[in-house]
This record gives C-alpha cells, structure tokens and sequence, in this order.
C-alpha cells in the first residue's frame, strides 16, 4: 500500500494540464454497451475507476484497447449481462452498466454497488426511474435482477425525488433505446449530464433538455459508434485552485471549462484568490481556457453550503474546508449532499485545525499555522483535501491509503512536483 510524503511549507508556481473527467468518462463510456460495434473514446484519464469498469467490461466479453488516453471498445459480442460483487463493490458508478445492459438485452444483472464511505448513497431512484419504463426489479442476495417486458422498455415518465446524477445517467442511456418517449423531471443538471446526452446524441440518440431539470428522450431503434473526446475534470481543476489559494501560489491550469465552475471560482475569489483567462480554444464544440489562479498571502473566511449544480458541488466541499482551516476568520461549511462526508475533519485537527461539528455543519476557525503529521484518506475527495493542507503545513506529512486518491487523480504528486512541491510516493 503506498502512502504520500509531503514536505511543507510549499507554493505552488508553474502549469499544470487538466486530465479528462472522470465523473464524465464512466457514463460515456457505459454507453458504448448500447451499440455492438466499435467505439473511440479520446481523453479517458488514466484512473483506478476507470480500470475497475475496463475489469467488469472484460468479465462481460467487452474488448477494451487503450493506448495512452485513447481507448477502442468492441461491444459487438457481449457474452454476460451479469456484473458481480467481485467486480462492482470497489465502485460505485459500476451501477451505470445497468441501464444499458437492460436496455439492450432486455436483462440485467448487477451487485449492488460500492465506493466511497461517505454516506448511504441508495440506488433507490436508479431502481424507480427503470420500473417507470417498464422494467421489473427483483433484489435477492445483493443483486439487483432487472427484466424488460418481452418487446422492450418502454418510455414514461421518471419523477425524481431530488436530483441524482448517477440515476439520470441510467435512465437517459435505458430510454435511448426504449420504445416512444420518455420525460425526466427533477433531473440532474451537471456538466457531466450535458457531456453523456451529447455522446448519446452522437450515436443517433434524440436526447434533449441536458442541463435543464427536464429532460427528454426519444427513444429510436438503434444508435451507431460512438466516437468522443471526454472533456476536461472540473474536480481536478477545483482542486488544484484550493491548493494554489492554500499556498499563496500562482498556477496556470491549462484546458479547462470555466463556464462549468462558477460557483467554485466565485467562492475562491470571495476568500482572496485571483483568476484570469490567458488564452481559449475550441476542441470538438467544447470551449476549453486556460486559467491562472494567485493565491493571497492569506485567505479569508467564508460560509460554504454544498447543492446540486450549479451550486457548489459536494466534490469540491473537503478541499474548501482545508482552504479556511488558515483563512483569516470563523467559516461554517454546510454539507446538504451526503451525510458522512465530514471524515476529513478528524484527520485535518491531527494537523493542528480547529474545527467543531454541529450535525451536518462545520464550524472553522483559521489557524496561523498547520503542522504536518500522519493522516489516513477516508474517500477519494477527503484525501484531496489532506494534500492541500499538508502543502501549506510546517514540516512533515504523510498521508496514508491513498488508493482513494488513484481513483480520481491522475499522477497528482508528478503534477504537484512540477509544480514546485516537495512530494513523492513510498511503499508503507
């Protein structure tokens, strides 16, 4: 099991490129199952999630080639519509081959899911949204069995309860193919939404309203190959803005999607850092920019509520939080999406932050100083925000089970070492 070392204080200085999403790679490319032919997806970021997807493909007769960040996927001769335990507990998102395993075959069979531990995360809107067309749910022995009726899904509409990105996923990719239409309410309005209809649409999909609360799908016969670019992580990119404004640095990010980030560069320029766009491109419709973020010689306190986009996104909650444990000033972090996604908080007060919890609220007050020490990521984001402390600390951390991190960060102590931080990877 490898650990990180991190010698601080650092101050970040250089650029550093922004790797493809990876909360909108797994739905692109769970959508490939639809169409048996071959596929091409560019800018598939080099992530442990994404090889746990590439293990359950395999275990379904899918053939994946990848060569750098381009990947090929033959979909052509599926052999399973069984996902195991084995193969989807180390991942939550495995849940999306549901839909369109159902959709194509007319069956599925799929382990309920694992992840993280920050919160129940049930699967229960994702199981609502396929009975709504037409699909029957049978849950025995931590498998859900789902059926479709004898000629197909069928279009209806899917009311959610609140909006979950994982369950507009599945049920946009499941009424692709399903017969007539079918309208989502209350869906899920993030980036990574508008990314997946716009792959779906690519493939002869009739995908419209991504991006708004209701969506609608029309559902064809067949959809062809699918040939993407995945677009850039605005989590990474959230990231390495909190460690630049934590270190007082001055970082140029280069290929982002700054119109998919206003309420993080908001709350960042509202405790002092600093932005300006330095060049744009366009790459496949998608305006990227490349973005300079300047720290201040100190941050300053500010009041934080997590909501579904575009509100600040729950992602990016742990990375603020070790941002105002050395702001100047008392700040109250409110986390409204999951319920355990306050972990980070004992291991950040081993480091010297003090911060109270009340329910589901953070109490802050900014320290001078951080002092390093051994800490334990809990989830991929909490070990994130370890990292950004332990860059603006005094002397030794470590940062121990950083699998978490290799799920959603590629390289992230190669990009942060060209960056001018003191950090490297050892074998506990």
């Amino acid at each position: 099991m490898d650990r990180l070392i991190i010698e601080g204080p650092n101050r970040l200085n250089g650029s550093v490129p922004i790797s493809g999403s990876k909360n909108a790679s797994l739905p692109v490319l769970a959508a490939t199952i639809l169409a048996g032919t071959e596929h091409h997806i560019q800018n598939v970021p080099a992530l442990a999630d994404i090889d746990t997807l590439f293990e359950i493909y395999a275990a379904l007769g899918i053939t994946v080639i990848r060569q750098g960040q381009e990947v090929t996927i033959n979909t052509k001769d599926i052999a399973s519509v069984e996902a195991t335990y084995e193969m989807v507990r180390k991942m939550r998102a495995s849940v999306l081959v549901l839909g369109p395993l159902l959709a194509r075959f007319g069956r599925a069979r799929v382990s309920l899911p694992g992840g993280c531990a920050i919160g129940a995360r049930p699967i229960d809107l994702h199981l609502k949204g396929l009975e709504a067309l037409g699909a029957t749910i049978v849950l025995e022995h931590g498998y859900v069995d789902a059926t479709a009726p004898s000629g197909g899904l069928i279009g209806g509409r899917v009311v959610f309860d609140m909006p979950s990105v994982g369950a507009t996923e599945n049920i946009m990719m499941a009424a692709t193919l399903a017969q007539g239409t079918t309208i989502i309410e209350n869906a899920a309005r993030e980036p990574e939404i508008v990314e997946l209809a716009e792959a779906l649409n690519n493939m002869g999909a009739r995908v419209s309203g991504a991006g708004t609360s209701e969506m609608r799908i029309e559902g064809v016969d067949c959809l062809n190959a699918l040939i993407h670019r995945v677009g850039p992580d605005r989590i990474e990119a959230g990231t390495f803005i909190a460690a630049a404004s934590m270190t007082g640095g001055d970082v140029m990010l280069r290929g982002v999607r700054p119109d998919y980030m206003d309420a993080v560069l908001q709350a960042y320029r509202d405790i002092g850092a600093e932005f300006e766009f330095e060049s744009s491109q366009v790459a496949d419709n998608n305006r990227l920019a490349d973005l300079r973020v300047k720290g201040p010689a100190r941050l300053k306190a500010r009041d934080l509520r997590t909501a579904p986009y575009p509100g600040f996104p729950t992602d990016m909650q742990a990375q603020f939080l070790a941002c105002m444990t050395m702001a100047d000033g008392i700040s109250h972090i409110e986390e409204t999406i999951f319920e355990n996604r306050f972990m980070h908080t004992l291991e950040l007060k081993r480091m010297g932050a003090d911060i109270s919890m009340h329910g589901n609220m953070a109490v802050v007050k900014g320290q001078e100083v951080l002092s390093g020490a051994p800490v334990m990521a809990t989830d991929l984001r909490a070990s994130a925000s370890l990292i950004v402390a332990a860059l603006a600390a005094q002397g030794r951390s470590e940062v121990l089970r950083i699998y978490h991190l290799d799920r959603g960060y590629v390289c992230i102590e190669r990009k942060l070492s060209e960056l001018g931080a003191r950090v490297w990877r050892e074998k506990q």
